[in-house]
Protein backbone atom coordinates (compact mmCIF):
# COMPACT_ATOMS: atom_id res chain seq x y z
CA UNK A 1 0.00 0.00 0.00
CA UNK A 2 1.34 3.42 -0.92
CA UNK A 3 1.51 6.35 1.50
CA UNK A 4 -1.36 8.06 -0.32
CA UNK A 5 -3.51 4.91 -0.17
CA UNK A 6 -2.90 4.48 3.57
CA UNK A 7 -3.81 8.11 4.19
CA UNK A 8 -6.99 7.71 2.11
CA UNK A 9 -7.81 4.53 4.02
CA UNK A 10 -7.36 6.32 7.33
CA UNK A 11 -9.64 9.16 6.19
CA UNK A 12 -12.24 6.65 5.11
CA UNK A 13 -12.81 5.28 8.62
CA UNK A 14 -16.50 5.54 9.48
CA UNK A 15 -17.20 9.00 10.86
CA UNK A 16 -20.50 7.95 12.41
CA UNK A 17 -18.84 6.02 15.23
CA UNK A 18 -19.82 7.57 18.55
CA UNK A 19 -16.97 8.10 20.99
CA UNK A 20 -17.34 9.13 24.64
CA UNK A 21 -16.45 12.73 25.46
CA UNK A 22 -13.05 13.68 26.86
CA UNK A 23 -10.08 11.37 26.95
CA UNK A 24 -9.98 8.04 25.20
CA UNK A 25 -7.86 5.15 26.25
CA UNK A 26 -5.01 4.59 23.86
CA UNK A 27 -5.88 2.61 20.72
CA UNK A 28 -2.33 1.31 20.38
CA UNK A 29 -1.81 -2.46 19.99
CA UNK A 30 0.32 -4.44 22.46
CA UNK A 31 4.07 -4.06 22.09
CA UNK A 32 5.68 -6.66 19.87
CA UNK A 33 8.40 -7.90 22.21
CA UNK A 34 9.55 -7.68 25.80
CA UNK A 35 12.59 -5.74 24.59
CA UNK A 36 10.34 -3.05 23.09
CA UNK A 37 8.59 -2.68 26.45
CA UNK A 38 11.87 -2.53 28.36
CA UNK A 39 13.17 0.16 26.00
CA UNK A 40 10.13 2.40 26.44
CA UNK A 41 10.10 2.00 30.22
CA UNK A 42 13.82 2.78 30.39
CA UNK A 43 13.48 6.01 28.42
CA UNK A 44 10.47 7.14 30.43
CA UNK A 45 12.08 6.30 33.76
CA UNK A 46 15.35 8.06 33.01
CA UNK A 47 13.79 11.23 31.60
CA UNK A 48 11.22 11.58 34.37
CA UNK A 49 13.91 11.01 37.00
CA UNK A 50 16.24 13.55 35.39
CA UNK A 51 13.40 16.09 35.13
CA UNK A 52 11.75 15.18 38.43
CA UNK A 53 11.66 18.85 39.49
CA UNK A 54 10.03 19.99 36.26
CA UNK A 55 6.29 20.23 35.62
CA UNK A 56 6.35 21.62 32.08
CA UNK A 57 6.52 18.47 29.97
CA UNK A 58 4.67 15.28 29.14
CA UNK A 59 6.38 12.03 28.17
CA UNK A 60 4.61 8.82 27.19
CA UNK A 61 5.05 5.54 25.37
CA UNK A 62 2.79 3.55 23.03
CA UNK A 63 0.03 6.15 23.45
CA UNK A 64 -2.38 7.33 20.77
CA UNK A 65 -2.14 10.88 19.43
CA UNK A 66 -5.42 12.16 17.91
CA UNK A 67 -4.90 15.00 15.46
CA UNK A 68 -7.97 15.27 13.24
CA UNK A 69 -8.45 18.79 11.82
CA UNK A 70 -12.18 18.13 12.25
CA UNK A 71 -11.68 17.23 15.91
CA UNK A 72 -12.94 13.70 15.36
CA UNK A 73 -11.40 10.85 17.29
CA UNK A 74 -12.44 8.40 14.58
CA UNK A 75 -9.85 9.69 12.11
CA UNK A 76 -6.23 10.83 11.97
CA UNK A 77 -4.45 9.15 14.84
CA UNK A 78 -0.98 7.72 15.36
CA UNK A 79 0.78 6.08 18.29
CA UNK A 80 4.51 6.75 18.57
CA UNK A 81 6.48 4.31 20.70
CA UNK A 82 7.89 7.20 22.74
CA UNK A 83 7.28 10.93 22.59
CA UNK A 84 7.83 14.10 24.59
CA UNK A 85 5.79 17.30 24.53
CA UNK A 86 7.38 20.41 26.03
CA UNK A 87 5.65 23.45 27.48
CA UNK A 88 2.61 21.53 28.73
CA UNK A 89 1.21 20.36 32.05
CA UNK A 90 2.76 17.27 33.54
CA UNK A 91 -0.21 15.06 34.37
CA UNK A 92 -1.56 11.61 33.59
CA UNK A 93 -3.45 11.24 30.29
CA UNK A 94 -5.23 8.34 28.59
CA UNK A 95 -4.32 9.69 25.15
CA UNK A 96 -2.97 12.87 23.58
CA UNK A 97 -5.72 14.85 21.85
CA UNK A 98 -4.10 17.71 19.95
CA UNK A 99 -7.14 20.00 19.85
CA UNK A 100 -7.56 19.62 23.61
CA UNK A 101 -3.88 20.44 24.22
CA UNK A 102 -3.71 23.92 22.68
CA UNK A 103 -2.77 22.42 19.32
CA UNK A 104 0.50 21.03 20.63
CA UNK A 105 2.27 18.17 18.90
CA UNK A 106 5.27 16.22 20.23
CA UNK A 107 8.63 18.00 20.23
CA UNK A 108 10.44 14.65 20.14
CA UNK A 109 9.37 11.27 18.79
CA UNK A 110 11.18 7.93 18.88
CA UNK A 111 10.03 4.80 17.06
CA UNK A 112 11.37 1.37 18.00
CA UNK A 113 11.83 -0.58 14.78
CA UNK A 114 10.66 -4.12 14.17
CA UNK A 115 10.34 -6.27 11.07
CA UNK A 116 6.66 -5.41 10.75
CA UNK A 117 6.89 -1.65 11.44
CA UNK A 118 10.26 -0.54 10.03
CA UNK A 119 8.94 0.44 6.59
CA UNK A 120 6.10 2.47 8.08
CA UNK A 121 8.36 4.12 10.66
CA UNK A 122 10.83 5.14 7.95
CA UNK A 123 8.18 6.10 5.41
CA UNK A 124 4.62 7.05 6.26
CA UNK A 125 5.23 7.96 9.88
CA UNK A 126 8.32 10.00 9.08
CA UNK A 127 6.30 11.92 6.50
CA UNK A 128 3.46 12.56 8.95
CA UNK A 129 5.80 13.66 11.72
CA UNK A 130 7.58 16.00 9.29
CA UNK A 131 4.66 17.50 7.38
CA UNK A 132 1.76 17.38 9.85
CA UNK A 133 3.17 17.12 13.36
CA UNK A 134 6.17 19.31 12.53
CA UNK A 135 7.99 17.40 15.24
CA UNK A 136 11.46 18.90 15.52
CA UNK A 137 13.41 15.79 16.58
CA UNK A 138 12.64 12.33 15.21
CA UNK A 139 14.59 9.16 15.98
CA UNK A 140 14.29 5.46 15.29
CA UNK A 141 16.12 2.58 16.95
CA UNK A 142 16.20 -1.20 16.54
CA UNK A 143 17.18 -2.91 19.83
CA UNK A 144 18.02 -6.13 17.95
CA UNK A 145 20.16 -4.83 15.07
CA UNK A 146 21.21 -1.61 16.86
CA UNK A 147 20.18 0.46 13.83
CA UNK A 148 19.92 4.04 15.04
CA UNK A 149 19.10 7.24 13.15
CA UNK A 150 17.89 10.71 14.00
CA UNK A 151 16.59 13.77 12.21
CA UNK A 152 16.03 17.45 12.98
CA UNK A 153 13.43 19.56 11.18
CA UNK A 154 15.10 22.33 9.15
CA UNK A 155 13.00 24.57 6.90
CA UNK A 156 10.19 22.04 6.97
CA UNK A 157 12.27 18.98 6.06
CA UNK A 158 14.05 16.37 8.15
CA UNK A 159 17.82 16.55 7.97
CA UNK A 160 19.88 13.58 9.24
CA UNK A 161 21.76 14.14 12.48
CA UNK A 162 25.49 13.51 12.55
CA UNK A 163 26.71 11.17 15.27
CA UNK A 164 29.26 12.23 17.85
CA UNK A 165 32.56 10.37 18.29
CA UNK A 166 30.77 8.07 20.74
CA UNK A 167 28.00 7.38 18.22
CA UNK A 168 25.45 9.51 20.07
CA UNK A 169 22.84 11.74 18.40
CA UNK A 170 21.95 15.13 19.85
CA UNK A 171 18.35 16.06 20.61
CA UNK A 172 18.12 19.83 20.45
CA UNK A 173 14.69 19.75 22.04
CA UNK A 174 15.70 17.65 25.05
CA UNK A 175 19.17 19.11 25.44
CA UNK A 176 20.43 15.54 25.66
CA UNK A 177 22.23 12.97 23.57
CA UNK A 178 20.70 9.58 22.75
CA UNK A 179 22.94 6.59 22.24
CA UNK A 180 23.14 2.83 22.63
CA UNK A 181 24.38 1.54 25.98
CA UNK A 182 24.40 -2.17 26.84
CA UNK A 183 22.07 -2.87 23.93
CA UNK A 184 19.39 -0.29 24.70
CA UNK A 185 18.98 3.38 23.93
CA UNK A 186 19.86 5.74 26.76
CA UNK A 187 20.11 9.46 27.41
CA UNK A 188 23.45 11.19 27.92
CA UNK A 189 24.23 14.71 29.11
CA UNK A 190 26.03 17.28 26.97
CA UNK A 191 29.36 16.17 28.43
CA UNK A 192 28.63 12.51 27.69
CA UNK A 193 27.55 11.35 31.15
CA UNK A 194 24.95 8.58 31.26
CA UNK A 195 21.58 9.72 32.62
CA UNK A 196 20.91 7.14 35.36
CA UNK A 197 17.76 5.43 36.50
CA UNK A 198 16.67 5.98 40.13
CA UNK A 199 18.11 2.55 40.98
CA UNK A 200 21.44 3.41 39.37
CA UNK A 201 21.49 6.72 41.25
CA UNK A 202 20.96 4.87 44.54
CA UNK A 203 23.71 2.38 43.70
CA UNK A 204 26.13 5.19 42.87
CA UNK A 205 25.33 6.92 46.16
CA UNK A 206 25.87 3.66 48.04
CA UNK A 207 29.20 3.10 46.30
CA UNK A 208 30.37 6.62 47.11
CA UNK A 209 29.34 6.18 50.75
CA UNK A 210 31.25 2.89 50.93
CA UNK A 211 34.35 4.45 49.35
CA UNK A 212 34.21 7.36 51.81
CA UNK A 213 33.92 4.92 54.73
CA UNK A 214 36.91 2.90 53.50
CA UNK A 215 38.96 6.08 53.10
CA UNK A 216 38.06 7.15 56.64
CA UNK A 217 39.06 3.73 57.99
CA UNK A 218 42.43 3.88 56.21
CA UNK A 219 43.07 7.37 57.58
CA UNK A 220 42.15 6.24 61.09
CA UNK A 221 44.51 3.25 60.81
CA UNK A 222 47.34 5.54 59.66
CA UNK A 223 46.76 7.89 62.60
CA UNK A 224 46.88 4.96 65.04
CA UNK A 225 50.24 3.94 63.53
CA UNK A 226 51.45 7.43 64.49
CA UNK A 227 50.08 6.92 68.03
CA UNK A 228 47.29 9.43 67.37
CA UNK A 229 43.78 8.58 68.49
CA UNK A 230 41.49 9.50 65.56
CA UNK A 231 38.61 9.99 68.00
CA UNK A 232 40.40 12.98 69.51
CA UNK A 233 40.77 14.84 66.22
Amino acid sequence: MTIAQELDSQQGICQDVIFPPGDLFSDEPPLETELHLRQIILLLTCLEWLWRDRNDFYAAGNLTIYYSPHQRKSEYFRGPDFFVVLGTERKTRKSWVVWEEDGKYPNVILEILSDSTANTDKGLKKEIYQDTFRTLDYFWFDPYTQEFAGFHLVDGEYQPLQASEQGYLWSQQLGLYLGAYQGLLRFFTRDGQLVPTPEETAEQAEQKAGQAEQKAERLAAKLRELNIDPETI
